[in-house]
């Protein structure tokens, strides 16, 4: 049977606070993606799941939220995968700063589902 959401939070590399619920049979990790002034594109581990591996089948359908106040960000992604197949998901954010300038900011929700060999 799945458990239900923990929460858990992060900081990404601008400093940004920001929360996580998520499905802890499911979730790996949470990965954020900005590009940096030069061109470059910067990633960092938002938050990681402190349990490893699953104690239960995450279900067929899992959910995970990630929010900031500081940026105003809320969204939750629901995923159904019954075969438990699905390794990542990403999901492309538009945020926008107190001087109305707009920013892309990429999340990536890593499962803890493994290849079937």
């Amino acid at each position: 049977m799945a458990r239900h959401n923990r929460d858990g939070n992060g900081a990404d590399q601008s400093g940004f606070e920001y929360g996580v619920s998520y499905q802890p049979d499911w979730l790996k990790r949470v990965k954020v993606a900005r590009q940096l002034e030069d061109g470059r594109q910067s990633t960092k581990t938002l938050f990681r799941n402190p349990t490893l591996g699953s104690e239960a089948e995450p279900g067929d359908r899992v959910r995970t939220r990630v929010t900031s106040t500081d940026q105003s960000l809320d969204f939750e992604v629901a995923v159904t995968d019954p075969q438990a197949s699905i390794k990542r998901v990403r999901i492309a954010y538009v945020v926008t700063d107190e001087e109305g300038k707009t920013e892309e900011v990429e999340f990536i929700l890593e499962s803890q589902n493994e290849p079937e060999e």
